[in-house]
């Protein structure tokens, strides 16, 4: 399994990094690759292009529903609607249920049907706690996490390897079982200790990811999710602290093979 990190900014694009988007690439066993699309934040749409063509895509996977891990599936449908290619039929969106009316709200239309065309170019498929799907050689699995909205970490398997993605969470027994055994950790870890401390139930902070990292026994804890006025090896040293595994801090365009 490989992952090519699109943009890892944390709660908002910043000057060196679009929001949250993850491009997961797995072969089948006839040599296929499928590819799946994790999260499209905020600024994500415009790199993601110079990795994939986005035609190619086979499904998106969204986390939640702000801005930060959503919003660029506007561009994504126009795309989609608009393209000269007749054969791209509906791209699978799973996704918390209000998706399609937060897409027409931004667009300012009613329905999942863009202006000028007759189909819907997403077929919209609600997740919920606990849901199992597979798209082509990856078996995933949901979980709801601690975030003030909807919101669902993600452990996803394939060629005999595992890869969990927290989404945005604070620490929670969920995540855990999500991470358990993982070969590679997707963690976001957007908070601080002690300049963070006034809020609850919306963030980790590095300690809080290597904490869970630690107790799951994950094999790789890749950091997430920094916000632009973060220094990054903050969190980097508070997961360090309390986690002995290997941890690396992503960078936009990072590809992690799993």
């Amino acid at each position: 399994m490989r992952v090519h990190v699109i943009g890892c900014s944390g709660s908002f694009a910043g000057p060196e990094s679009a929001a949250s988007s993850y491009l997961i690439e797995q072969e089948d066993a006839d040599g296929r690759v499928w590819r799946v699309l994790m999260d499209l934040g905020s600024g994500a749409f415009g790199p993601l292009q110079n990795v994939i063509d986005p035609a190619d895509l086979d499904a998106v996977i969204i986390s939640h529903l702000h801005p930060d891990h959503y919003l660029d599936l506007t561009g994504l449908e126009v795309f989609w609607a608009y393209h000269s290619r007749t054969d791209l039929g509906k791209l699978p969106i799973h996704a918390p249920a209000p998706l399609p009316e937060r897409i027409a709200g931004v667009l300012g239309r009613e329905g999942c049907i863009p202006d000028g065309v007759t189909t819907a170019p997403f077929e919209h498929l609600p997740l919920s706690d606990g849901d199992r799907f597979t798209i082509g050689p990856l078996e995933i699995e949901t979980r709801a996490v601690m975030h003030p909205v909807e919101a669902y970490g993600f452990r996803i398997t394939g060629g005999g390897v595992t890869l969990a993605y927290s989404g945005d969470t604070d620490a929670c027994e969920a995540l855990d079982e999500l991470a358990d055994g993982a070969d590679l950790f997707l963690c976001e870890a957007g908070y601080i200790e002690g300049r963070d401390d006034r809020f609850s139930g919306v963030h980790l902070t590095g300690r809080r990811a290597g904490e869970c990292a630690a107790r799951a026994g994950v094999r790789h804890l890749a950091l997430t999710h920094i916000p632009a006025w973060t220094d990054h090896e903050v969190p980097l040293a508070e997961a360090r602290e309390v986690h002995s595994g290997q941890i690396t801090m992503v960078r936009p365009m990072d590809i992690l093979d799993v």
